[in-house]
């Protein structure tokens, strides 16, 4: 296989073989490793890799699913439990509210106690927040269903960050952005099951017994799912391979995880400008995603009432088209590693496609609304695992999963503060001025992704670690070549 490149940064951080670099700078010297190090550079890449990262997106998907699993339906739940409509769209915020202040605490745990500590409580946690929903089926509960809600967000924490985390300890450097956009996948394939199944299960029916069955029944599939995926990750899901998959990695192994400092790490990140720019920029762009999720519904039914299932179908165009604009764009990336070019354009493209869908939403033909909806969703939701690439790349040696947990942090500020606003603009002005709010921030992150600097500091190091194998013929066949593939 070709050259070895990493996703990732809690083990890359480590690439220095000098302590005393270590503690100087993280960030800004890449040196060469010793030749002891090189001595200890074995890598392999396992099959198991693929069942990892298939079982990370499974349960990434039963946990995302439960996001929209409200809000598509918002309507037939307002009725059911006798709320206004802001409490139902809360059912989703509350998903980017939880996410806020526990994201911090829950890198901290990934990188103290790895990665299938916090499986375990990810899948933990989401099934008990859906077993809390089975019984909550009923018109006087709704503070029960809303704590299920909680439980699931916070199981959200401990699932959002670790696409690029798995990929990085797992796959190896030409793997990296496919592995990525695969677990990225599985969280957006929840949310087009989210859009398309509760409008199926739970009809619009005005006997309250009847509708609570429909709920319950819901639940109970849900609850039984997560379930499964518990009891899977607790027999299957491992920490990592036994020999890593890229040079990074291997380089990583050999400095003891007491050096790192967490605290250290989230400075060293708030002063990377171009990584601020990369905060921000996301944040926009992924904010007005969850808005536009989080509205559909209202926004469908107010131009076509009685077109709750078409709502539904109308969401899963959207993220279908950017499950697979995420999949092309990780493919195109792991070849080209054209990271800031192809970040700038489908920045551009999501604000086009929004500006489009736009100015077509009221055209009284729900054909063009699927036509512009699934061009707005190839490149808007295209755009998630993209930031988590170039992130990593702004960012190494430091840990993915605090860069990635940056990101998300700001998606969820901006999502809650875009929703609400644009909520209240669509009850008062309509909805081609709520669209066009959220427009006016695609084109400020636009114009700051242009701004961003391209370091790729994580191809650098790779380069500088496989430099002694190919300037020295007797490494000719050094397994840093290209790992072996094995069980």
């Amino acid at each position: 296989m070709g050259e070895q490149r990493n996703w990732g940064g809690e083990a890359e951080e480590n690439c220095f073989s000098s302590s005393e670099t270590q503690k100087e700078s993280q960030v800004q010297v890449f040196s060469e490793p010793s030749a002891e190090s090189r001595d200890q550079m074995e890598t392999h890449l396992y099959k198991r890799r693929w069942l990892i990262v298939f079982l990370f997106s499974s349960y990434s998907l039963c946990n995302s699913y439960q996001w929209i699993q409200y809000g598509i339906i918002n309507n037939i739940f307002m009725k059911f439990y006798n709320v206004d409509s802001f409490t139902i769209d809360w059912m989703s915020m509350i998903y980017m509210l939880t996410y806020i202040p526990l994201i911090f605490p829950v890198t901290w745990l990934l990188e103290k106690k790895g990665l299938r500590v916090v499986a375990l409580a990810a899948t933990a946690l989401n099934c008990a927040g859906t077993w809390i929903k089975v019984a909550s089926a009923r018109p006087d509960l709704f503070p029960v269903t809303f704590l299920g809600q909680v439980t699931c967000s916070v199981a959200q924490v401990f699932i959002l960050g670790m696409p690029s985390h798995i990929a990085s300890v797992w796959f190896g450097s030409n793997e990296v952005s496919t592995a990525c956009s695969i677990g990225v996948f599985g969280n957006q394939l929840g949310i087009a099951i989210g859009f398309l199944v509760p409008p199926i299960l739970v009809p619009n029916v005005e006997d309250m017994d009847e509708l609570a069955n429909h709920i319950q029944v819901m639940f109970y599939i849900t609850a039984g799912v997560a379930t499964f995926l518990f009891i899977l990750v607790i027999i299957v899901f491992q920490e990592r391979p036994a020999l890593p998959p890229s040079q990074s990695q291997a380089s990583a192994r050999l400095i003891p995880t007491e050096s790192y400092s967490y605290l250290s790490s989230i400075l060293r990140l708030l002063r990377n400008k171009p990584f601020i720019l990369l905060i921000i920029s996301y944040g926009l762009n992924v904010g007005c995603f969850y808005a536009v999720g989080t509205l559909l519904n209202q926004m469908i039914i107010k131009h076509y009432p009685g077109e709750e299932v078409n709502a539904g179908r109308i969401g899963l165009t959207i993220i279908i088209a950017g499950m697979v604009s995420s999949l092309i764009c990780g493919i195109w990336l792991d070849r080209t590693k054209m990271y800031k070019q192809t970040t700038l354009a489908v920045y551009t493209m999501s604000l086009v496609g929004l500006v489009v869908y736009s100015f077509t939403l009221d055209l009284g033909h729900l054909w063009v609304v699927f036509i512009t909806a699934g061009a707005l969703g190839f490149f808007m939701t295209g755009y998630l695992p993209l930031g988590f690439e170039f992130a990593v790349e702004l960012t190494y040696p430091e840990s993915e999963g605090t860069s990635s947990g940056l990101l998300n942090c700001s998606a969820q500020v901006f999502g809650i503060i875009f929703t609400i606003c644009q909520g209240k603009i669509i009850n008062t002005f309509g909805t081609l001025a709520g669209n066009l709010f959220l427009c006016v921030f695609l084109i400020t992150g636009t114009v700051l992704t242009g701004f961003i600097k391209s370091e790729l500091r994580r191809q650098r190091a790779n380069q500088l670690a496989k430099a002694p194998e190919t300037s020295n013929g007797s490494h000719a066949n050094s397994s840093a070549v290209g790992p072996a593939t094995r069980m």
